[in-house]
């Protein structure tokens, strides 16, 4: 297995909307299983793979306190089941920022899992708002798009002036 990196906003690759994955095969597996030890090396709850630069519809979760729970969701979608819930959410690609998000309070997801065979669950609280997280960004999108635009241009400036200062650095 391996880490990989994880790109940071602003960069415009976490923008790409990721393809539909035709086939579940050895390849999707290692990358699903990369995808996992990176999450947990971060440390994070859950990772798309857009935010890996892999552009494919895979994500990885596991809000389990001890991590034992892994979920490896192929080519999910959900539905709104009921309700609205506030989460402040944070994200590997926005690192060190925090911001509320209204999110549905329960929904049902549908994927297919590491093996390809389709399953589906209701989620609600934390795995909620999770997976809708994730499943932003395989569209394209970030948490800070459901923030203030005044509140996102910060971020975005903070986060390239330190981008900028790593670079510098090396």
């Amino acid at each position: 297995m391996a880490i990989l990196d994880i790109l940071e906003f602003p960069d415009p690759r976490l923008r790409t909307k990721a393809k539909p994955v035709t086939k579940v095969d050895d390849a999707i597996r290692q990358l699903t299983d990369n995808m996992l030890e990176t999450m947990y090396a971060a440390p994070g709850i859950g990772l798309a793979a857009t935010q890996v630069n892999e552009h494919k519809r895979i994500v990885v979760i596991d809000v389990s306190d001890d991590k034992s729970q892994p979920l490896v969701l192929i080519n999910p979608e959900y539905e709104i089941l009921s309700g609205e819930q506030e989460y402040d959410e944070g994200c590997l690609s926005v690192p060190g920022y925090y911001e509320t998000v209204t999110r549905a309070e329960k929904i049902l997801l549908k994927a297919l899992n590491r093996d390809g065979e389709p399953f589906e669950m209701e989620c609600d609280g934390l795995l909620s708002v999770c997976v809708q997280h994730e499943l932003d960004h395989l569209e394209g999108k970030l948490f800070v798009d459901h923030i203030s635009r005044l509140k996102r241009e910060r971020i975005r400036k903070k986060l390239s002036k330190d981008q900028k200062e790593r670079v510098k650095v090396r």
